[in-house]
């Protein structure tokens, strides 16, 4: 008689207390996934881009910007994931406060950066997964071909070098040209 290996169901909670073992995860409906730290164009990227974003969102009081932070974006199975740069309007930040647990919502902004390990469709998924948590606008950066593409519910646009990024209703008066998302 065969037996079948049932598949464990993770929490949020586990999750966020987990040891660390040097790699990254997020919980896609239950599941454990564990992702690669980030390598050194990854990080540089996330680095720029968390600085311009961050920077701008602050002066002008507009949210709060984060960096590699999990937000739930379903229950029951949970499923958390945690863009490499991700931003808050600040009337959401205001009605549900700080938190040193997983922020309990989506973000208004997730930006993902492709990393040499990652897949289209792990890609695609992120993205979907994103929208219909209600972000309002994913952006991708992808290093192979120094482009990125601007998603939001109604729309997607690539971007190319001499492009430049443009926040929108999102973080309105943000721009990052693609030269300096893509600096050597």
């Amino acid at each position: 008689m065969a037996t079948q290996t049932e598949r464990r169901i993770a929490t949020a909670k586990e999750l966020f207390s987990m040891t660390d073992d040097g790699y990254r995860y997020e919980l896609v409906r239950g599941e454990l996934r564990q992702r690669q730290l980030a390598g050194g164009e990854e990080g540089f990227i996330s680095s720029d881009v968390a600085g311009s974003l961050g920077l701008y969102v602050k002066s002008e009081g507009l949210g709060k910007s984060y960096i590699a932070t999990g937000f739930i974006i379903e229950t029951d199975p949970d499923h958390v994931r945690a863009p490499n740069v991700a931003f808050v309007r600040r009337e959401r930040v205001k009605a549900i406060g700080r938190t040193t647990f997983y922020w309990p919502e989506a973000p208004d902004l997730a930006v993902e950066v492709i990393s040499p390990n990652d897949q289209n469709s792990e890609v695609n998924e992120k993205v979907a997964d994103w929208l219909a948590a209600g972000t309002r606008m994913v952006v991708v950066a992808n290093p192979r071909n120094r482009t990125v593409n601007v998603h939001t519910p109604d729309n997607t646009i690539t971007l190319e070098m001499g492009d430049t990024l443009d926040g929108g209703d999102v973080v309105p008066g943000w721009q990052m040209p693609l030269s300096d998302i893509f600096a050597d």
